[in-house]
């Protein structure tokens, strides 16, 4: 007599477990699990995800309603396929579905950039390099000294102004002026922000287009692109901001 139990297809299992918590009205439960325990697997999972999706974007979670946040939430748990099993690169994932598989025509304008603003705190926390010292020879001498960008400040332009937003503040169109932000971590492990003007926004992207080179080297190239009628008063209001930048960490020594 055969008493072979008939072979379980775990993969086609798993496949059929993961669908039900992932979409629970658009896939049917697993036979052999009952309902009860389906239920408390599903709701384990979704609120971790929801968790780390309100600690890491707490100004979008503000602005949306409760039952709007939940729907956003699970529209990513339901659709999005994690590239990671890392929770700390689910933020970034985050801003992948936004930008690539979010179609919601009732969603704020703004929405992929807050997202993404709220998610640049975030990366930068986390990190994994070191901060440079403040070098106070550097910045006396700074017109002659090679200069980068530091990996720990970002320049940012956005469209609206995502420092700007919440509950108070839901901008339904752009405004004239784009917003340009540089977002930096400090040497004692703070996330700040400066507000710039899109002069100083080129600035940065020349020094970091152009590492190692001077700041006299950059700022001549910058008053050279923008047409500045006095180069030389241009280059001496343009190291001042250099030399602001360079007390906060944002540039350094290349």
């Amino acid at each position: 007599m055969n008493s072979a139990q008939p072979k379980v297809d775990f993969k086609l299992k798993q496949a059929e477990f993961a669908a039900y918590i992932r979409d629970p009205n658009n896939n049917p439960k697993p036979s052999d699990v009952p309902t009860k325990r389906m239920e408390m697997y599903r709701e384990l999972f979704f609120n971790n995800v929801e968790g780390f999706l309100s600690s890491n974007f707490p100004v979008l979670k503000k602005i949306h309603t409760e039952q709007e946040w939940h729907a956003l939430a699970q529209d990513f748990f339901s659709k999005h396929k994690n590239e990671t099993p890392y929770f700390s690169e689910i933020a970034e994932e985050f801003i992948g579905f936004l930008e690539n598989e979010r179609k919601n025509k009732e969603d704020f304008p703004f929405l992929l950039e807050l997202a993404h603003y709220e998610w640049v705190e975030f990366a930068l926390s986390i990190a994994q390099v070191e901060d440079t010292p403040i070098d106070l020879e550097f910045i006396a001498s700074l017109a002659q000294q090679p200069l980068a960008l530091s990996d720990l400040a970002w320049p940012l332009a956005y469209q609206y102004p995502v420092e700007q937003i919440s509950p108070d503040l839901l901008p339904l169109s752009p405004p004239e002026q784009p917003t340009f932000l540089v977002v930096y971590r400090n040497d004692e492990h703070q996330i700040l922000f400066l507000k710039i003007n899109a002069i100083t926004f080129r600035l940065l992207q020349i020094i970091d287009e152009n590492k190692g080179a001077s700041a006299d080297h950059c700022l001549q190239c910058l008053a050279e692109e923008s047409g500045h009628p006095d180069p030389q008063k241009f280059k001496e209001s343009g190291l001042e901001i250099l030399m602001n930048m360079a007390e906060k960490g944002v540039i350094h020594r290349a």
